[in-house]
């Protein structure tokens, strides 16, 4: 079995629209098996927060006798 991944949209009435250049890439195959991924959050949203997370740990472990570096 051969997997293929591309992004797609579901329309207003439930199709789901793909991308021409999947399509060409589907033509001729008759059976396919269909695992939708929807992203919960926006790219855009879910980034930020891994950034404020990542911040957030890594000020974590930042203590008053580090700041002797800050002078280098």
């Amino acid at each position: 079995m051969k997997a293929y991944e591309f992004a797609g949209e579901v329309m207003a009435d439930g199709q789901l629209k793909l991308p021409e250049s999947a399509l060409a890439q589907l033509a001729g195959h008759h059976a396919v098996r269909v695992i939708v991924l929807v992203q919960d959050t926006p790219e855009d949203e879910e980034n930020a927060e891994w950034q404020a997370m990542a911040a957030e740990q890594f000020l974590a472990g930042y203590s008053d006798a580090d700041a002797i570096y800050d002078t280098l």
